[in-house]
């Protein structure tokens, strides 16, 4: 079974190299604080070992799935979607939307009519551990375990 990553931009826009930018641009994370979910693939996770230093993923399930695109999900002109808009896209519900998301029989960006990420606020109270480091070092960039509770902090 794949499993879906959620991915999650926290250094800026200055100073990236040229290949780390059209990475993150293929992912849709052009700004700071934006989020994708991914399908954990070896393709994807080198796109992610390479932007190490500037996103942060872990694994996500479809419960998280579902709170995220209902809070944070967008259609053009950066409308809230509605579970008209869902149905429209084939499927039931939410959930619906977010199990497919989770095994990977869905990838964000073929989802027409939603946008292929979320936009983020900062956490509320701050980060706990620099944002400079990797999650071994004692930040937050990398393969991060803990991303789940910043980022439910972030909507």
């Amino acid at each position: 079974m794949v499993k879906s990553l959620l991915v999650v931009r926290l250094r800026g826009t200055v100073n990236v190299r040229k290949p780390v930018k059209r990475i993150l641009e293929e992912l849709h994370l052009s700004k700071r604080f934006r989020a994708t979910i991914i399908p954990d693939t070896p393709d994807y996770k080198g796109m992610l070992i390479a932007a190490k230093d500037h996103v942060a993923w872990c694994h996500v399930k479809a419960s998280f799935i579902s709170k995220l695109i209902k809070k944070r999900g967008r259609k053009e002109g950066w409308k809230p979607l509605s579970l008209k808009e869902i149905k429209e896209m084939n499927f039931k519900s939410f959930s619906d939307l977010a199990k497919s998301l989770e095994k990977g029989e869905v990838v964000l960006k073929e989802v027409k009519k939603i946008k292929p990420f979320f936009a983020l606020s900062p956490p509320k109270g701050g980060f706990k551990r620099s944002t400079r480091r990797m999650y071994a070092q004692g930040g937050v960039l990398g393969e991060n375990p803990e991303l789940i509770s910043i980022v439910e902090k972030m909507m």
